[in-house]
């Protein structure tokens, strides 16, 4: 058996163990996407008709603040969902399951790769789930093409991998599961100081650079343009290179822990 061939095995035996770890432990998951719909419906319902006044003007309805507010909830959807792959990735690396699978003839690769494929699929179905809320409450995008919700979904995959590569390496330096999860809340709290719930013009000056330039601003602005028919401008280049800048600074970090560590 070649190389490849045995790499794409391994990885799809990781891959459908991490699944099966997924659906059998669902109360993580679970957790974790109940947050962005609970603030999908917090920020609509109870903030809705205020911040529809600040962002259309006045005599503007709640559709206003539903349109801008989703594609935000979307990006911290993905965020909240690679803090599990952090917590499952320590407990491979404490519990000894690392180190049963390094005298093992696998594939050294697809251990890693079979944590990265099974997050992207939960992110990418979490974030269908969360879209399946907000058009219930009344999302529409009724001016994208086909290739823009194209274009918008391979963004979110895009973004899902950059942070899953990150929260990979949050995993593997985490002595637990509970330290494990602690470091990886910088992906659930970035959004918070992003434009996800605010125009960035509405920030206070000396807050708003943090805010521009942090790695969910602009995808949060591109994904509104193309669902949405706003402009891009430099956001969507810059959505990109974070996202490439990070998947590959996770997969070195991820790559150097895994080949070194010796628990």
């Amino acid at each position: 058996m070649s190389s490849l061939s045995l790499a794409v095995r391994d990885s799809s035996t990781m891959l459908r163990r991490n699944l099966l770890h997924a659906r059998r432990y669902p109360s993580l998951t679970l957790n974790l996407l109940l947050t962005p719909v609970v603030l999908l419906l917090l920020f609509v319902y109870v903030f809705g008709d205020v911040m529809s006044a600040g962002i259309g003007g006045a005599g503007a309805d709640r559709s206003a603040y539903v349109a801008y507010l989703v594609p935000g909830i979307l990006l911290m959807t993905i965020g909240g969902t690679t803090v599990g792959t952090a917590v499952s990735v320590s407990n491979d690396m404490t519990e000894g399951i690392v180190a049963r699978f390094r005298t093992m003839a696998i594939h050294r690769g697809s251990v890693l790769t079979g944590h990265v494929v099974g997050s992207v699929l939960q992110a990418v179905l979490s974030v269908v789930l969360v879209g399946a809320v907000g058009v219930a409450i009344g999302f529409r995008s009724t001016d994208a093409t086909v290739l823009e919700w194209f274009a918008a979904f391979g963004l979110l995959t895009l973004f899902a991998l950059a942070l899953t590569w990150i929260a990979v390496g949050m995993g593997m330096v985490s002595p637990s599961a509970e330290a494990a999860s602690n470091n990886a809340l910088p992906l659930i709290f970035l959004p918070l100081v992003s434009s996800a719930f605010v125009p960035l013009d509405a920030m206070p000056g000396w807050f708003r650079p943090i805010a521009e330039y942090q790695p969910f601003t602009p995808a949060i602005e591109t994904l509104r343009g193309l669902l949405l028919g706003t402009g891009i401008g430099h956001n969507g280049w810059l959505a990109v290179a974070w996202c490439l800048g990070l998947s590959a600074l996770g997969h070195r970090w991820s790559k150097r822990v895994f080949d070194r560590d010796p628990r």
